[in-house]
């Protein structure tokens, strides 16, 4: 199941999201719209989304979340854009990684925020 939006996820979405890898979602933001599309097989099927909605390909960046881990990776071909100066899978601007991982952290916030209540 994928979900596209500006808010963080519920937990009841990130039980649906993981329902493709049951383990890790793959999702791509936004970063200069703070939009989040997670829960495809392939990052592409996120892009697409996000590009049909207005997003511009500049601002569209490509990883995921371990679930059991909560290790947030920012690897995915969809990354690999010289044009953009990003000849990797990784994210390779450390503040754009940065800022990738933030986001993260707040559209999956309800994890990270279970994690300090223990």
């Amino acid at each position: 199941m994928i979900f596209t939006k500006k808010e963080s996820f519920s937990e009841e979405e990130i039980t649906k999201l993981s329902e493709e890898f049951e383990t890790y979602i793959k999702t791509v933001i936004d970063i200069d719209n703070k939009i989040c599309s997670a829960g495809a097989n392939r990052h592409f099927e996120n892009e697409a989304i996000l590009l049909e909605d207005g997003s511009k390909q500049s601002s569209l960046w490509g990883g995921g979340i371990d679930l059991k881990t909560l290790a947030i990776d920012n690897n995915s071909m969809i990354n690999i854009r010289p044009n953009d100066n990003n000849t990797s899978n990784e994210i390779q601007d450390p503040q754009l990684r940065r800022e990738f991982e933030g986001q993260m952290k707040y559209f999956f916030k309800v994890l990270f925020s279970s994690i300090a209540k223990k």
